[in-house]
């Protein structure tokens, strides 16, 4: 069996991670797939490991941050992408396609649907769901909108899936990075973890300051590349210890208590697999809203810039009870990249 990955965005964000760990998965279970990638994509987190991909139109709406006008541009250029993610999925003598997320799924998918092999999306905007629904079988992840519904209506298998993570990352050990760490880090006090991602958004740098300058009693990491170079100076703060942008997770999950980050994506995924309870702040990225406090009732907390402080001290201060919610999905999303594969092997080998 050949499969083809199809990948919205520039493969350099956390689409691409997604992407790369069903790609992983995959290969265990000796399948040969490729990834495909737009044209104008620099793709190096595939870089950086050696992966080549392939290159056809993947238009880009803005996934939840679409507008109208923004959707009718993509549909406009989708036709002509279509048509050239069919021909090569003909070229390449793929049995099936995967559609990863947004303009993946879109494309991919009606690209399958063109070229009259099987295929499947895994969704998690409001435009990649409708469409997905109507052409394949869908992996719902916890960011699409019909995720909490308790009926989805399709022709094709549906199943609800949290998002596909390395599945080493539960194998960290704080030990191999204490050398690493800034001389103000205290072993005796709990530590935070400010996350945005491989990018430091500005909401999460003015949380992290806000949250340093009402507290001192805490190990404050800060982690990601910032967006603007003024984000810089809004984390010099002596309460704060900005790691950067790190090649450690792993270890540094092992190391922190707590883990204040955005209301979606892989990184929610990854700290509760570590058992690491979690404070979302909203609207960091572009506004965006995903309500994933209902998905992981317990183990997340939702907080905002200006109550940072109330928020974070609130789950250290019940921190036992928060930790123990992590364990009822745990175990879930640590198996969820196998079963996220299982059933795409199951549906395009049909």
């Amino acid at each position: 069996m050949k499969l083809l990955i199809f990948v919205t965005g520039r493969g350099t964000g956390g689409d691409a991670v997604t992407a790369y760990n069903i790609f992983q998965s995959l290969q265990k279970k000796n399948i040969e797939s490729k990834i495909v990638l737009d044209p104008s994509a620099p793709g190096y987190y595939f870089k950086k490991r050696n992966i080549e991909w392939l290159k056809s139109p993947i238009p880009a709406a803005g996934g939840h941050a679409s507008s109208k006008s923004r959707l009718f541009k993509a549909a406009l250029k989708s036709f002509k992408a279509i048509i050239s993610g069919s021909k090569l999925i003909k070229e390449e003598k793929a049995d099936g396609v995967v559609g990863v997320i947004g303009g993946g799924v879109v494309i991919g998918c009606s690209s399958a649907k063109l070229a009259r092999v099987p295929s499947v999306g895994i969704v998690a905007t409001p435009t990649d769901t409708k469409i997905s629904l109507k052409l394949n079988p869908t992996l719902l992840l916890p960011e699409s909108p019909l995720f909490t519904k308790d009926v989805v209506e399709s022709k094709y298998d549906i199943q609800k899936q949290y998002s596909p993570i390395k599945e080493d990352i539960i194998y960290g050990d704080k030990n191999n990075i204490l050398s690493k760490l800034p001389s103000q880090y205290d072993s005796s006090k709990k530590s935070v973890l400010f996350s945005s991602g491989s990018t430091l958004f500005d909401d999460m740098a003015y949380a992290a300051r806000k949250y340093a300058e009402e507290n001192d009693d805490v190990n404050i990491f800060v982690i990601g590349a910032p967006l603007k170079e003024e984000l810089e100076d809004v984390i010099n703060h002596p309460n704060i210890m900005n790691l950067g942008y790190i090649n450690y997770m792993s270890d540094l999950y092992d190391l922190i208590d707590l883990a204040i980050i955005t209301d979606d994506g892989l990184t929610l995924h990854e700290t509760l697999a570590c058992e690491i309870p979690v404070v979302v702040v909203l609207g960091v990225k572009y506004g965006r809203y995903h309500g994933l406090s209902k998905v992981f009732e317990g183990a997340v907390l939702e907080s905002n810039v200006e109550n940072i402080s109330e928020k974070v001290n609130y789950a250290l201060e019940n921190y036992n009870q928060m930790y123990n919610s992590t364990k009822n999905y745990s175990d879930d999303i640590i198996n969820g990249t196998n079963d996220l594969t299982t059933f795409i092997v199951n549906h395009i080998s049909q």
